[in-house]
């Protein structure tokens, strides 16, 4: 026999794989059997397993190669074995994308796709479908109908799944979906994989129409589908469409659909409900119950992936709704003995979300017994839970500070180690008084890291946080150690971070210096330059230049410096380069965040994405003709329709510090129409003036054009928040969407569009500083004041939600970690920030928060040194 190892090949340990030493030439040779005569089937099908291995493997063919394998394979439809036909099927499939002149075997194909070999059939039409293209698509569609509706459940679903396939050809697409009625009587089918075929092909059909798609799902719902995997991706979808509902969940039919599936006979179906509803957007406590009821029970299933997937999904819910899964608590406690470490994990983590303060140490000692029998993926979720325990317990910051420093010195990936870090960092960062214990943990851990990313990362925080402890000294020993004992990159961090410590460390000054002076016999380029640098910085005694370059550095935009350099060589001129109109780096801090809890519908392709044409921003004044000088900011794209309708637009607000120039971003969804001569007409504020317009010569179908309109600002500051009507003039000319013919006659159309608003965000960069008390100070004596007292409504989130709300509206960076609200409940807080209005306009505010019984009140100051500036700030929250 083909596949019959003698007892010395497994003695050997060579006889686990037959294939694993295959060479592509050899076995192309062999390939030359497939035109003997007679065909012999074990033969042939032993070589055609070594070529699709070969492929599956990542081995690449070349064009003539697979052409003349798969015309040698063409000549196996002699032989009627079955289980060699099978393979030849395989390998067309295979060879397809790569052979040439593949549509040979279209009529063979035909042959055993309309033959009465059921087992030749199926498999037949997946063949078929891979080799044929649009053109000869209209040749089988009546036998594409046939096989939809054949009574064999394998046949109608390999023919659905094909016709899926094809509909990634935008112009199959129209002729699959003449088969509409057959699709509908599949979906009637009662095989279970008939059904759910059908259907996803029907929503794939229908998916660029959202009335067809609601239309679909009424009718779904009130049936009873007897395919439990239908059901799953009826509630998937759903669910898609529960997302844009805009009326409450208890009064949604959909809702009360997928909450009515929680009592199905199907396991499958009952944990899809619970999941969906789960992870639907502002679902409440109330509505949570029904599906946390359900994976409480199947957290006490003898099935394993049962109650991992229920302890999972807990451990979702628990990370908004914690009182919610807190009736699950003696459940849970019970699969932290679980003999799947898995299931044990998520099970403690969960506990640990919704565990009271006095459980936290008897958990961590339970995590401590199997942390180090379970893969890096479940430590990650055990590190993530721990960060959530200590902004929820800061006291409890020693025993957790202590486990996570044992978990660093155990083996573990990068990905691990700098879960652990970002952890300790966040705590540090959070509660003061874990800093110097945070510290001292970074500092045991680089003595022994072999992750040079990581090592870089601590030493830079290291000469942020260390000079403020009160013993700084004692990290200098860690430091200078890297500078010895690491390669290049960690020692010009290192001595990057030493540097600091001689800036803000007056007692440290001297002794660093000598420090520095060593270094300064580098081997390396980087570290003596850096080195040297800051000897000499250290020694000029200049206040302000060691402020600015070690302190407090300015955040310019490193690109655009780079640039500005570049062009200043190339073209020198006698102005200087002045890095105060350089645009500044926005310093975005990383928060770890679950993402957005939005239901996805399987093998469902989105509205149309519009791509964002690569406009060098630095450029785009002498692109459109515009004196305008150097770009302040631009704006995130902002839409101005519905992703789902015909023609999807967005704006883009590209800041100047007098002129604005507003970029519209038009993509055309039709595939029947060719947009010519398109404009965007405004109908602007008072103050602003309007300069000029760049159209758009014409936009095709999934193409994707811009129009560019120029506006100057006003004079006055305030008056420059404003909005603007916008109108989007074209004209239109229908075009055949098969061939591409364009009509010559076109008719003129408006479309009206959302307005376009100037908010202050726009125009304002956020700007961190580490000094901002300093500067609040300094900025009283020299700046204007404004303040003023506002009300906000209070929102279930409490301070953190309006904390939220003020950078968003103010569009400031906030210092000082004044962002977070510790402890949550806290009934004040004091958030400080920092930015820059266009203009280079520098601004300071201070806002003062407390809480009364349904309102936040809100005390807002604000400095500049402008005072419409000022004044503009404070008006945006009245």
């Amino acid at each position: 026999m083909a596949f019959k190892r003698d007892k010395k090949e497994e003695e050997d340990g060579n006889g686990g794989n037959p294939y694993q030493n295959l060479e592509k030439t050899s076995v192309l040779q062999e390939a030359r059997t497939f035109n003997d005569t007679p065909v012999n089937p074990r033969k042939c099908t032993h070589i055609l397993t070594k070529i699709l291995y070969m492929i599956n493997q990542g081995e690449q063919l070349g064009t003539a190669e697979a052409t003349e394998t798969f015309f040698a394979m063409t000549k196996l439809f002699q032989s009627r074995d079955i289980i060699l036909r099978r393979m030849v099927y395989l390998g067309i499939k295979e060879l397809s994308g790569i052979a040439e002149d593949v549509i040979i075997v279209t009529s063979s194909l035909t042959k055993d796709m309309t033959g009465k070999e059921d087992t030749y059939r199926a498999a037949a039409i997946r063949a078929l479908c891979s080799i044929t293209d649009v053109s000869m698509l209209q040749t089988i569609e009546r036998y594409m109908k046939q096989a939809i509706v054949d009574k064999n459940p394998g046949i109608s679903s390999a023919a659905l799944v094909s016709c899926l396939h094809l509909c990634k050809n935008t112009s199959a697409t129209d002729i699959v979906k003449r088969s509409l009625n057959e699709i509908q009587e599949a979906l009637n089918s009662d095989n279970v994989m008939v059904q759910y075929h059908a259907l996803g092909l029907l929503f794939h059909i229908r998916k660029t129409d959202r009335l067809a798609v609601t239309k679909l799902v009424a009718k779904l719902t009130k049936i009873n589908m007897k395919s439990p995997f239908a059901v799953c991706m009826l509630i998937r979808m759903a669910c898609k469409l529960l997302e844009e509902e805009t009326i409450p969940r208890s009064e949604s039919p959909l809702f009360e659909f997928v909450e009515s599936c929680i009592r199905h006979k199907s396991e499958t179906v009952v944990y899809e409900a619970a999941h969906a509803i789960v992870h639907l957007s502002g679902t409440g406590a109330r509505h949570l119950a029904p599906a946390v009821s359900v994976l409480q029970l199947f957290c006490s299933s003898a099935k394993p992936t049962l109650r991992f997937a229920a302890v999972r999904t807990l451990n979702k819910v628990a990370m908004e709704h914690p009182s919610t899964v807190t009736a699950c608590n003696l459940d849970l406690e019970n699969l932290i003995s679980d003999s799947n470490r898995s299931v044990a994990t998520l099970a403690i983590t969960t506990l640990l979300k919704t565990g009271a303060e006095a459980s936290v140490d008897r958990l961590m000692k339970q995590i401590a017994t199997f942390v180090n029998e379970i893969s890096d993926e479940f430590k990650i979720v055990v590190v993530q839970a721990i960060r959530a325990l200590c902004s929820k317990f800061p006291r409890k910051h020693t025993v957790l500070m202590n486990f996570l420093s044992g978990m660093l010195r155990e083996e573990g990936g990068l990905e691990y180690k700098a879960s652990i870090a970002d952890t300790i960092i966040a705590i540090i960062e959070e509660n003061p008084e874990a800093k110097e214990i945070g510290l001292a943990h970074l500092c045991e851990f680089i003595e022994d890291c072999e992750h040079t990313s990581l090592t870089v990362r601590i030493l830079h925080l290291l000469g942020k946080e260390g000079p403020r402890t009160k013993q700084p000294s004692r990290f200098i020993r860690f430091i200078y150690n890297r500078v010895i004992l690491e390669g290049a990159v960690v020692r010009a961090a290192a001595v990057g971070a030493m540097a600091k410590y001689a800036a803000n460390c007056a007692m440290l000054h001297d002794s660093i210096k000598v420090l520095l002076k060593r270094c300064c016999l580098d081997v390396d380029d980087e570290v003596r330059d850096r080195a040297t640098f800051y000897s000499q910085l250290l020694s000029s005694n200049n206040r302000q230049l060691i402020t600015d370059y070690l302190s407090e550095p300015m955040h310019v935009s490193l690109p655009v410096l780079e640039k500005t350099c570049q062009d200043y060589v190339l073209n020198p001129t006698k102005e200087r380069i002045n890095l105060s109109e350089l645009p500044v780096d926005i310093v975005v801090k990383n928060i770890s965040q679950e993402p957005t809890r939005k239901q996805n519908v399987d093998n469902v392709v989105k509205p149309v994405e519009v791509t964002v044409e690569n406009v060098d921003s630095q450029k785009l004044p002498s692109l459109i003709g515009l004196d305008a000088g150097k770009l302040f900011c631009s704006s995130e794209p902002s839409m101005l329709t519905e992703p789902e309708t015909e023609y999807v637009v967005r704006c883009i607000k590209h800041i100047f510090n007098h002129h604005l120039v507003l970029q519209f971003e038009i993509t055309n969804t039709l595939d029947d129409q060719i947009l010519e001569d398109i404009s965007v007409a405004l109908d602007v504020s008072e103050g602003f003036q309007y300069l000029n317009e760049f159209k758009c010569p014409s936009i095709k179908y999934q193409e994707t054009g811009n129009v560019y309109v120029y506006l100057k600002f006003p004079d006055d500051s305030v008056d420059a928040i404003a909005s603007f009507t916008a109108k989007m003039k074209f004209i239109v000319k229908d075009c055949d969407p098969l061939t591409g013919e364009v009509q010559d006659d076109g008719y003129q159309e408006d479309y009206r569009l959302e307005d376009v608003e100037m908010t202050l965000k726009d125009q304002m960069l956020k700007v961190k500083v580490g000094n901002w008390d300093s500067l609040w100070e300094e900025a009283k004596s020299v700046c204007f004041e404004v303040q003023e007292t506002f009300a906000l409504p209070l929102t279930s989130g409490g301070l953190s939600d309006t904390v939220s709300q003020i950078i968003s509206f103010l569009g400031m960076a906030a210092s000082n970690n004044s962002e977070n609200v510790h402890p949550p409940n806290k009934s004040s807080h004091i958030v400080n920030l920092a930015g820059m209005m266009r203009g280079n306009c520098k601004v300071l505010a201070q806002a003062k928060l407390a809480l009364s019984e349904n309102s936040v009140t809100i005390q807002l100051t604000v400095r500049s040194m402008d005072e419409r500036v000022a004044e503009l700030v404070v008006s945006t929250l009245d």
